[in-house]
């Protein structure tokens, strides 16, 4: 990978970042207002058209080179400042299939069509509103402060992350080639968890989040009348062995100490109690830190669908597609230690140590696409009060997480604090 050349001691060093900071960054209630908005009006992943055209619109307001519908409706605002590095900034537009229960006055009460035509709820559960949010307003600091750093900053505002898709389509779709953009020195992003309490960053460099593959079994049977079921081949129990079976993949395949997760979120089959359907589907998610490891969980689960449709009589072997694929994050070393270093110095206690989760991103791509280097951090999005007592009770573990439909980051001092992230870090290593 190629390393990129950046120092601490750069020309925003003549002024302390946090000087900076604190002097460029904008009025935070005119993004607090943008938050609620977007919080309220989520979009599924490809369908993103609202979302863009608001971050669209706030950058060319700015004065930034704006290229839309990248890959999709993927966009880059592109600000040329003189000669020297050249960074990027990334956030993520795109909600989840969920029925927000967060009882927060501005809470999604939206449904929209799906890709399968289905009438489904929509709700920002992972944070995505934030993300978008918090790199809006980093925009305007930025661009405030351009007498205080040369280089060129790109802030890529990405779709269908949710799909593990969308920043691979902008890459195919000429992100790299098409609009005259240096190749960036280095690549930044960021992601809001509740794990953390508000106001608090965390970074580490190595792995940080796990390779993701998405798989969809389909079990073929015989169908026949529920009344009759000798004179059919029922890919509902079938399916079901299948399920429990996966759940000895790790606890009994996997080596001590190596991490592996297999998770059937969705069994779909059927149409009526009284039938047996011809077929059963299963969808999965595989994750795991390691090349090799993730390899071994998808030969086992290849394995154990196989075997457990022949020893049901299945007419037929089953359907294995691969639906979606990211790669770990891995943080690049010695660019971490670097933003570790100017966190520690700018946020002091609120900047900790990011625990690698299981969680997966296509972030990265975005980066090994050009052999760049990359940083990925969290961000804090508990409120604090709930934090400190659930952490003095032990029940972190119960704080509505990401993909919750109790998801819910307190606005402040989470959007301060994840713009002061995005503008410290792109100062890091802009000239």
């Amino acid at each position: 990978m190629t390393r990129v050349s950046c120092s601490l001691v750069s020309s925003s060093s003549k002024k302390q970042h946090q000087e900076i900071i604190n002097h460029f960054r904008p009025a935070l209630a005119f993004y607090e207002d943008i938050y609620r908005s977007i919080h309220q009006n989520p979009e599924l992943s490809q369908y993103e058209e609202a979302t863009s055209s608001i971050a669209a619109k706030h950058l060319k307001q700015l004065g930034y080179s704006v290229h839309e519908k990248i890959g999709g409706l993927g966009l880059i605002g592109i600000l040329r400042n003189g000669s020297g590095p050249t960074v990027l900034l990334r956030a993520d537009m795109d909600a989840l299939p969920v029925l927000e229960q967060t009882g927060l006055d501005y809470a999604s009460r939206k449904t929209m069509e799906d890709a399968n035509g289905n009438q489904v709820p929509v709700m920002h559960a992972c944070g995505h509103d934030v993300h978008v949010s918090c790199l809006m307003a980093a925009t305007e600091l930025l661009h405030a402060a351009r007498s205080d750093w040369t280089g060129t900053l790109v802030c890529l505002f990405q779709p269908a992350e949710e799909l593990v898709a969308g920043a691979q389509a902008m890459v195919d779709d000429g992100l790299y080639t098409k609009y005259g953009l240096v190749k960036p020195d280095i690549i930044l992003g960021q992601h809001v968890f509740c794990l953390y309490k508000a106001g608090v960053v965390a970074l580490r460099p190595g792995p940080i989040l796990a390779a993701v593959d998405g798989l969809k079994i389909r079990v073929f049977g015989k169908g026949g009348h529920g009344s009759m079921p000798s004179n059919c081949i029922d890919p509902i129990v079938i399916a079901s062995h299948i399920v429990v079976r996966l759940q000895t993949i790790v606890s009994r395949e996997l080596e001590p100490g190596k991490i592996g997760v297999v998770t059937c979120g969705k069994f779909t089959a059927g149409t009526a109690s009284n039938i047996i359907p011809d077929y059963a589907d299963l969808e999965l998610t595989v994750r795991s830190f390691d090349t090799k490891v993730q390899e071994q969980l998808l030969d086992s689960i290849a394995r154990i669908a196989r075997a457990e449709c022949d020893a049901g009589r299945c007419p037929k072997a089953p359907e294995i597609t691969n639906t979606a694929h990211a790669p770990a994050t891995v943080n690049s070393d010695s660019e971490s230690r670097i933003l570790k270093a100017s966190f520690l110095k700018y946020f002091q206690d609120n900047a900790t140590s990011m625990e690698p989760l299981s969680g997966s991103e296509d972030f990265s791509i975005l980066a090994r696409a050009v052999d760049r280097p990359y940083i990925f951090w969290g961000l804090g999005g508990c409120d604090p009060i709930k934090w400190d007592e659930a952490k003095k009770n032990g029940k972190i573990g119960e704080i509505p997480g990401n993909h919750s439909a109790g998801f819910a980051p307190v606005i402040e001092p989470t959007l301060r604090t994840g713009t002061d992230a995005l503008a410290l870090a792109a100062l890091t290593f802009l000239g």
